[in-house]
């Protein structure tokens, strides 16, 4: 009874300190202002279900482009309480919870709010314990040996005045926050074996036991990581990995209405932050919406009605500003209005880009004593500039009262490197990204970053870059008149790195690295790549364009860039081909359905694919690579990606892509490693044998995997051969439904337009107005047609319900929502439905077209056939609810249209 009273009365004390430390947070600083109550400014952050960490290819902020268009997909959002729940359908219990997010997305601030829920009752009361540390702290005491009893007994104090050491009695949450800061060697493999909580050892060999489950196996822990350092803990002792997103649209916007009480202000501010693609992608990150805030009420303030900041460059510079004026007057007794860059800020910052820059290099963001040290800062100088730039750098006590420094986001640190190594050149001459560091021109300078920042990686260096190359800019120097000792830069330089970086983009196999690149000629004023794809675009030649690799990269820019909706992506849109398709993968990557149907694609497509289905950050759960020539080669490519733990594919169709059982057997080993995600697999229209259906029907079976529907309909030897005339159709024209100014012959097979009436007999489904007739069967299924035509025409199918008398819309092919057309002249074609049309500026060189329809995939695609090739016209997707019948409209006398006959 005396030991839990003991334990009742810890539990008060520690709630209460804890309640204490974190009731009040400052907004992205340590010690200016207010504290504001963490509960009165809290916003929910959108934590989703996420995966175990892997190599990290990109720059956060190229994840926070990823992470931003998935906010609209539905995903179970996780409370913050809830943290250690399992997810619906799961029982098992969760020991170990990681959760990943990029800087400053508001990770620590989950920790602490469910810390603050806990000790103020208002959630999981089951739990004895909370213990919240983080790796910050854990870092001062390399070195040092103790037990795990020992360690928690210097952290919370409570839990040693009250003599508890018995841990394993109680339900215990330990915290550890920020595992990318960890400076311990989490060595997994090597550590010796502890499970006495009371044995003395390193505090790494305490984390690695206690993460593995060795030491005080009933503990639960959640530990919070950027994305880069998740690898670090093997995923076996993780139950469950969960991801930070951040802001989401409306909540960004919530909280410039919260900060900006003019309405008119706010709205301003939203809307010009929604025209800068960057700056709206960094406002999902809770801190960038703060600097934003704090720079444009400032400019808002000084300059009316003047320009607001556009690139990222720009807003650093002006939040250097004005953090620099807050100072000189604070510190300075200077107005507003005096210059801003005194003599002792001046020393500030180029001291603290020094450090900035040579802790990048190092991959640190936190720094102690020695490494402050190493820079040439004096421990005393380091607490003047945090006490000063409050905004830029930050102090915080460990333990033992040992000082731990950083900067408030890894972006300002990003920052002033850049500037560190800007102001360096023009000052001295001295290019630190080189290893001579020999003078040389500017140009050097540039070209050299560009190079380093493409060899990194992880693109650590993205942003680095972006910063270097904006601060070129004469107007972004002007602002820093007086930080420098002179400007640099021609308009012949900017103009030389512009070409410079053109070429990398164009030389650059993978456009998705090329990203970076665009957004750097964006800080530098350059569209001119961009505008030339939008061009392309917007005149409709794209389809037929012959585009470079970095023309490629540049559709890539701006489609990821846009406002649009990428939950699905059509590759015909663009151009139906296995180049345009390498050319676009990042948009496969990004979309959640991608239609690459009849594409022309081969097994080199395969492999692309699959590096695509096998990474961690790719959205693509529905592939449609139906009537492909893929053959079994392709598709064991394609096995690769889908084995992989990190594939979370849900529909796949491979109809009429020539497999066999071969082609099977892959698909099952494929599904036998990662059995959890595949729901639908559509083999129909191929030659699978009883065997390879045998295999996979097994799969419906197992009760390990998640395949619900299988379709092997269709199959046979016939749908092995390649193309899409083995779907052929014969048709026939319906006399009654032929308009009396057309005439009939070669068997009924061709009809032209005259200006003498037929002397045809009345009949209800005769169109009496419109120049037009069907054929007499209904279609379903896959079919295929070819059709000449000469003059001015329209191919169709319509439902049979098409209006027939009057010349209304109703009756018009094209024209309503019964019909489907293609209209062809010399000029070229247009596509139309439910009267609204498509230009498709391909000059028609052949007088044929085929038609290819797949009524159960809702799919109608027009060809023009040269010497036996088809080269794509358009494909509609619909869904289709009744029997289609093919038809057609003649526009002038003479036109005419003659259905084709195979072998």
């Amino acid at each position: 009874m005396k030991q839990e009273e003991v334990a009742v009365r810890c539990q008060h004390e520690l709630r209460s300190n804890l309640k204490k430390k974190f009731e009040c947070v400052f907004e992205g600083i340590a010690k200016a202002g207010n504290p504001t109550p963490l509960n009165q400014i809290y916003t929910e952050l959108y934590i989703t279900e996420g995966e175990s960490g892997e190599l990290n290819e990109e720059h956060e902020v190229r994840q926070i482009e990823t992470a931003s268009r998935k906010q609209a997909r539905p995903e179970t959002p996780i409370k913050c309480e809830d943290i250690f729940k399992p997810l619906p359908g799961r029982d098992q219990p969760i020991r170990a919870v990681m959760t990943k997010g990029v800087a400053g997305i508001g990770k620590t601030v989950l920790t602490q709010k469910f810390t603050l829920d806990w000790a103020e009752h208002k959630a999981n009361q089951h739990v004895h314990f909370t213990f919240p540390l983080t790796f910050r702290e854990l870092n001062l005491l390399r070195g040092k040996k103790l037990s795990l009893v020992e360690l928690l007994h210097h952290f919370f104090t409570e839990t040693k005045e009250a003599g508890i050491s018995r841990f394993g009695q109680f339900q215990v949450v330990l915290i550890f926050d920020g595992l990318d800061e960890c400076r311990l060697p989490l060595d997994f493999k090597n550590n010796q074996i502890l499970t006495d909580v009371t044995e003395s050892t390193s505090v790494d060999v305490l984390l690695t036991n206690l993460i593995k489950g060795n030491l005080l196996p009933s503990a639960r822990l959640w530990i919070t990581t950027r994305p880069a350092a998740a690898n670090q803990i093997p995923p076996e002792c993780v139950g469950m990995v969960t991801e930070v997103r951040g802001f989401t649209d409306p909540q960004k916007e919530e909280y410039f209405r919260k900060r900006f009480r003019d309405g008119k202000q706010a709205s301003r501010i939203i809307s010009h932050i929604k025209t800068s693609r960057s700056l709206h992608i960094m406002c999902h990150i809770p801190v960038f919406c703060w600097i934003t805030a704090t720079v444009l009420e400032d400019v808002l303030k000084t300059s009316e009605g003047g320009d607001l900041p556009k690139t990222l460059t720009d807003m650093y510079i002006h939040f250097l500003v004005v953090q620099s004026k807050v100072q000189n007057v604070k510190y300075h007794g200077k107005t507003e209005t005096d210059p801003v860059w005194m003599p002792e800020t001046r020393e500030m910052i180029l001291s603290l880009g020094k450090l900035a820059f040579e802790q990048l290099e190092k991959g640190n963001l936190i720094f102690y004593e020695t490494d402050l040290a190493e820079c040439g800062i004096d421990i005393r100088a380091a607490s003047v500039y945090s006490g000063v730039f409050t905004q830029i750098f930050k102090e915080e006590r460990g333990l033992y009262q040992d000082k731990v420094f950083c900067f408030v986001h890894l972006s300002l640190q990003e920052f002033l490197a850049a500037l560190h190594v800007f102001v360096t050149f023009i000052n001295s001459g001295v290019n630190l990204l080189s290893e001579g560091q020999s003078a040389s021109q500017l140009k050097h300078l540039y070209q050299s970053a560009v190079d380093k920042a493409l060899q990194s990686p992880n693109g650590h260096l993205d942003l680095f870059l972006r910063f270097l190359l904006g601060l070129s800019l004469q107007t972004n120097q002007t602002l820093l008149r007086g930080l420098l000792t002179q400007t640099g830069n021609s308009s012949q330089t900017n103009q030389e790195t512009v070409q410079f970086i053109k070429e990398k983009i164009w030389d650059n196999p993978s456009p998705e690295r090329s990203i970076n690149l665009f957004h750097c000629l964006n800080e530098l004023n350059d569209h001119s790549l961009v505008e030339e794809i939008q061009q392309y675009l917007s005149s409709g030649r794209l389809s037929t364009a012959k585009l470079s690799p970095a023309q490629w990269s540049a559709l890539v820019f701006i489609l990821l860039s846009s406002e649009d909706n990428l939950e699905m992506f059509d590759l015909k849109k663009y151009s139906a081909s296995e180049e345009a398709l390498l050319g676009l993968l990042p948009l496969v990557k990004a979309s959640k359905k991608s239609v690459l149907s009849g594409c022309n694609l081969s097994k080199r497509s395969c492999a692309a694919l699959a590096s695509v289905l096998s990474s961690q950050s790719s959205s693509l759960r529905e592939l449609d690579l139906s009537n492909n020539q893929l053959q079994d080669s392709g598709v064991k490519l394609l096995s690769a990606g889908l084995e992989s733990p990190h594939c979370r594919l849900e529909t796949l169709r491979l109809s009429d892509c020539l497999l066999t059982q071969e082609g099977c057997a892959s698909l099952a080993s494929a599904l036998s490693s990662n059995p959890s995600h595949l729901r639908e697999l559509d083999l129909s229209y191929n030659h699978p044998g009883d065997s390879g259906v045998k295999l996979l029907s097994a799969g419906l079976e197992d009760p390990t995997w998640r395949l619900e529907a299988l379709r092997v309909d269709h199959d046979g030897e016939q749908w092995l051969k390649p193309g899409l005339r083995k779907y052929s159709c014969q048709l026939k024209l319906d006399t009654n439904t032929a308009n009396r100014n057309l005439v009939l012959s070669e068997d009924n097979r061709k009809a032209t337009a005259l200006k003498e009436e037929q002397p045809y007999p009345d009949h209800p489904e005769r169109f009496d107005s419109w120049w037009q007739m069907l054929c007499r069967d209904g279609l379903t299924g896959r079919c295929y047609w070819e059709v000449e035509w000469e003059g001015w025409v329209s191919m169709a199918v319509a439902y049979r319900g098409i209006g027939r008398k009057g010349n209304s819309d109703d009756c018009a092919l094209g024209r309503n929502d019964k019909s489907w057309t293609l209209a062809c002249h010399e000029g070229g074609f247009t596509a139309r439905h439910n009267n609204r049309g498509t230009t498709i500026p391909i000059s028609s060189s052949s007088n044929r077209v085929a038609v290819y329809l797949d009524w159960p995939a809702g799919s109608l695609s027009f060809y023009s056939v040269s010497s036996g090739t088809l080269i794509h016209l358009h494909t509609f997707n619909s869904t289709f609810t009744e029997p289609l019948y093919f038809g057609f409209e003649l526009w002038e006398y003479d036109s005419s249209v003659s259905l084709c006959e195979f072998e």
